[in-house]
């Protein structure tokens, strides 16, 4: 835990680069609206000219819901705080429903915050709802195919859709000092009746962790998220290395392994490597777990094999090991406007004034009239890569690609790292670096703390 002195707000914030704004999630309960008078009371002494904005999600799944929004912006008016509500619109899912709700949530707070120009969400996850994520990531046995990944819990910083980093200053605050702050500036908060439905894993856990005895699994919980987040950092550098030395990209969807990969020391981290660089060139949203992962290493290690994992297709030849998307399960001619993601592999820019374009796979027949130059890579591989890129349906259409394919296209389609695409957990910001360099995608945006610049 932090040890704060008469200002709880220093030990918290001071760390954060605030040049830029931020948005504050603010849902109206305990740990929120602290989170917002602390932040305001932080800016108010050292960057009084930043942007703060705060901003509710009303999910709507509940009776009560819009009033407690309402009291946020009553709280914020009487606090000189800019305020916005919004409102989670359509229907919503039948199962999955906290995780459908949490991507909503993000979404329309990083919508919130490029409206304004900002570039920083701040939540107030606290060090209880770390140790309950923790533990009910060991009881799921979520960590046990992934080596223990899930157990480093929630990152500090999180980067999401490569562009909005999402900051979570209270890991190391205990709920009840929070309350206790609150209660000292006399300031309310709404209690969600959710979060005492046991019908619902996190208030199981919650539970769980009340008492003496729940207390000390809460520092265990705590010990654990901090030894294993040390570790897959240490993890991620280390794969990330090991990309940068034995992978390169030899044509667009192609990436070519070093065969002494295989040798490495760390075979720990050739693994990892191996597995985000599948889901990568797949298009997956999650790497193959660590035991499919360490079978194919295996099976690399013994010799030459074609296999597909995580929708790529692993060729191990005399040339190097090879990996591109498989053709199957590619998508079908679609319009696609600006921004749009392609097959999870590819974010797609417009060029023109148009707005959809319909884009469909390039495809074999396409790819087998593009001239491609010769070299160390066999030129078959090349064009089985080059197959399962997207182009306008009448370039896959025709019977050859026009002479200056792809400037002709009418629009560009940018790679996207595919298992970080969505959300980057700071542990991983090596290796999610690395990747990017290697098959070209947007460098990553600098952490948000004071005198880090982006590399």
């Amino acid at each position: 835990m932090l040890d704060f002195g008469p200002d709880l707000s220093t030990g918290i914030f001071s760390h954060i680069d605030f040049s830029n704004g931020a948005v504050a999630a603010v849902s109206g309960g305990s740990d929120s609206t602290a989170l917002l008078l602390l932040l305001k009371q932080h800016l108010d002494k050292t960057a009084p000219s930043a942007k703060l904005l705060a901003v509710t999600i009303d999910h709507g799944l509940r009776q009560g819901s819009a009033d407690e929004a309402r009291a946020v912006a009553k709280l914020c008016a009487e606090r000189g705080i800019a305020h916005r509500i919004l409102a989670w619109a359509g229907e919503k899912p039948s199962t999955g429903l906290p995780a459908a709700a949490r991507e909503a949530r993000y979404r329309l707070l990083a919508g919130a915050a490029r409206a304004e120009g900002i570039g920083l969400i701040v939540t107030g996850h606290t060090s209880d709802d770390q140790a309950e994520t923790v533990l009910m990531r060991r009881d799921r046995n979520d960590a046990a195919g992934d080596e223990g990944r899930g157990l480093a819990g929630m990152a500090p910083a999180t980067l999401h859709d490569w562009h909005d980093w999402i900051v979570r200053p209270l890991l190391g605050v205990r709920r009840q000092a929070l309350r206790d702050f609150l209660r000292r500036q006399q300031v309310g908060w709404a209690e969600d009746p959710t979060n005492a439905d046991e019908a619902f894993e996190r208030p199981r856990m919650r539970a769980t962790l009340a008492g003496e005895a729940g207390a000390r699994r809460m520092t265990e919980a705590l010990a654990l998220a901090a030894r294993e987040a040390g570790a897959r950092t240490r993890l991620g550098d280390a794969a990330g290395c090991l990309v940068e030395r034995f992978a390169s990209q030899p044509a667009a969807g192609l990436i070519r392994l070093d065969p002494a990969l295989l040798s490495v020391a760390d075979e720990r981290a050739a693994v990892y490597a191996l597995r985000i660089l599948l889901a990568t060139s797949g298009g997956m949203a999650f790497p193959p777990d660590q035991a499919r992962g360490e079978a194919l290493f295996g099976r690399l290690k013994a010799g030459f094999l074609c296999a597909t994992l995580s929708r790529t297709v692993v060729d191990f030849r005399r040339a190097g090991i090879f990996l591109r998307r498989e053709m199957r399960g590619l998508p079908v001619a679609a319009a696609m406007v600006d921004a749009a993601i392609w097959d999870g592999r590819r974010q797609i820019t417009l060029n023109d004034a148009s707005n959809a374009l319909l884009i469909a796979p390039f495809g074999a027949a396409a790819a087998k009239r593009l001239a491609v130059a010769r070299g160390e890579t066999p030129p078959s591989l090349m064009r089985a890569a080059l197959a399962a890129e997207p182009a306008l349906q009448q370039t896959a259409e025709r019977g050859g690609p026009a002479a200056d394919w792809p400037a002709s296209q009418g629009f560009v389609a940018s790679p996207v790292v595919a298992p970080f695409g969505r959300f980057l957990p700071s542990f991983d910001l090596a290796l999610a670096r690395s990747v990017a360099g290697l098959i070209g995608a947007a460098p990553l945006p600098a952490l948000p703390w004071r005198g880090h610049s982006a590399g």
